[in-house]
C-alpha cells in the first residue's frame, strides 16, 4: 500500500480532487435510487472485490491493478463526500432567514 501511495500519489491526489469536485457540484435528485435488491449485489460485489484484494488472490499485474483501482475509488467516494457536505455546509450558511 506504501508503495500505491508513493508512486501512484499523483493518480490518488486526482481522484481524490476530481471527488471533491463531483461532490461539490452534484445536485441532490429527489428521484428514485436504486432498489435494494440492486444495492445489496452492489455491497456483495464490493466486499467480494475488497476481500479478494486482501486475500491477494488475483496474482500480478491485475491485482496490483485491483489494488490500486478500489484505494482510488475509495478517495473519490471520501472526496464526494467531503465535497457534498462542505457544499451543503457552505449553502446553509448563506441561506436567507425565513
Amino acid at each position: 500500500m506504501i508503495y500505491l501511495a508513493t508512486f501512484h500519489w499523483g493518480w490518488l491526489l486526482g481522484s481524490l480532487l476530481l471527488g471533491f469536485a463531483m461532490g461539490w457540484i452534484a445536485v441532490v435528485q429527489r428521484g428514485q435510487g436504486v432498489s435494494k435488491v440492486t444495492s445489496r449485489w452492489l455491497a456483495v460485489l464490493a466486499a467480494a472485490l475488497v476481500a479478494a484484494a486482501l486475500a491477494h488472490v488475483i496474482p500480478g499485474r491485475p491485482g496490483y491493478w485491483l489494488d490500486l483501482g478500489l484505494v482510488m475509488f475509495a478517495l473519490y467516494l471520501a472526496g464526494c463526500t467531503v465535497g457534498s457536505w462542505l457544499r451543503a455546509w457552505v449553502v446553509s450558511g448563506h441561506a436567507p432567514a425565513a
